[in-house]
């Protein structure tokens, strides 16, 4: 596989140590990447083996759990919703239909390249990503994808298909866009065999998908026979937004009668025009609705996503939440980290199937530990039900400890 090449960092720490008796210096040079803390030595896991998985049947749109064997290689698809290695909040969703793989936003940090790629590799046998999708230039979203030049990012780990970005930011400035845009560029200039064929990575913006003006640029991309992705509108694809979150790129997968939605960042006004224009598209009224088998969380459970109008629309039965939940990274008031309280509310008539990735423990302290872990949602073929499975545990979020001392439960959870 061809690859661009790039110089490994070290960082060197000289420890000197002085004696008036012996009268000699010793120094000890430690390399920055062979030091791998235990969380993600885990990641590294079969997470497969080890774990019972949680089967959700579609035609019984309640809590009841099921639990048996998954093998992968017997599903139609499955979403693998990632932990980044770190005690930074972040999404990273890998999506497997047959021999195809779709990446959606790589955080939190640049350091999590190695987490992803770890994982990453116990999917990915041929280092093809087909699709790679960046929903918006936030750190936590497409880190992974803006690394300096001396540091692998995830354009110089694998081949790369397509590549569907954010049409808008505010980020024009800023060291992380640039380094995105340099690796952006070089991914594009990268040629690489296929068979017979010589490829270079295409890229488009949501726009240009959703209006089909560029060439090669679609709003429907055919992920197998049976599965489709499709890329969603909404108005701040074309308008500027005061938040970067609002420039978030929105898809579904459709695999038979299964939905999948993502919708990145994107919060409530941005959500509402998302709406709007699904609705008109599928010339739905504004009491239709349509039942989302999945659904991962806006904003990591925020309180300005996940919105009641666009949850009227989208009726998802299993959410999961890429956060380190409880973390004060962004706020020290409690009901407003995430997963926030709001969310929960908004969420519970709806399913009460919500799964999250991480654990804060001590922010200042960097302790955090796997919530549910990485999470499997999969669709199995002969039995056309969804399967969820976690690496650490399959407890519901309103089940959990840390739901009981830090959340209310809505009284659509409470019986």
């Amino acid at each position: 596989m061809a690859k661009k090449q790039k110089k490994s960092k070290f960082l060197s720490v000289v420890f000197v140590v002085f004696s008036a008796i012996i009268g000699f210096a010793a120094g000890l040079i430690i390399p920055l990447y062979a030091m791998e803390n235990d969380f993600t030595k885990d990641l590294k896991t079969d997470i497969l083996e080890t774990h019972t998985e949680t089967f959700y049947t579609k035609d019984a749109h309640t809590s009841e759990v099921a639990h048996g064997d998954i093998n992968l290689e017997e599903t139609e698809l499955s979403v693998h919703f990632i932990e980044l290695g770190n005690k930074y909040t972040g999404d990273c969703t890998l999506i497997k239909v047959g021999n195809t793989e779709v990446l959606i936003d790589c955080g939190s940090r640049t350091d999590s390249v190695g987490a992803v790629s770890s994982y990453i590799n116990q999917f990915c046998t041929d280092g093809i990503l087909e699709y790679v999708i960046i929903t918006h230039a936030h750190q936590d979203h497409y880190a992974g994808f803006a690394t300096p030049k001396n540091v692998d990012s995830i354009f110089d780990l694998y081949n790369i298909e397509t590549i569907i970005k954010f049409s808008n930011t505010n980020q024009t400035t800023s060291t992380m866009f640039k380094n995105f845009n340099d690796e952006l560029a070089d991914v594009q200039n990268r040629e690489w065999q296929k068979g017979d064929e010589t490829k270079k990575a295409q890229a488009f913006t949501a726009l240009e998908c959703y209006n089909e003006t560029k060439a090669g640029a679609q709003k429907i991309y055919d992920l197998s026979a049976n599965t489709k992705l499709e890329i969603l509108y909404q108005k701040y694809y074309a308008e500027h937004a005061g938040t970067e979150n609002n420039y978030s790129v929105c898809c579904m997968i459709t695999s038979g009668t299964h939905n999948f939605l993502f919708t990145g960042d994107l919060e409530a006004d941005g959500e509402s025009s998302l709406v709007d224009r699904y609705r008109a598209d599928k010339g739905m009224n504004e009491t239709d609705s349509i039942s989302v088998d999945l659904y991962k969380a806006g904003h990591h459970g925020s309180k300005t996503s996940s919105s009641a109008k666009m949850l009227e629309l989208f009726q998802p039965q299993i959410v999961c939440v890429c956060c380190c939940a409880g973390s004060p990274e962004y706020t020290t008031k409690n009901e407003n980290q995430f997963p926030t309280q709001k969310f929960i509310d908004n969420i519970a008539p709806y399913t009460s199937q919500v799964f999250v990735t991480t654990l804060c423990i001590n922010y200042d302290a960097n302790e955090f530990e796997s919530f549910n872990g990485n999470i499997i949602v999969a669709l199995k073929k002969e039995e056309d039900i969804i399967v969820v499975s976690c690496s650490n545990n399959n407890t519901p979020l309103k089940d959990t400890e840390w739901f009981k001392q830090n959340r209310t439960c809505p009284t659509a959870w409470a019986t």
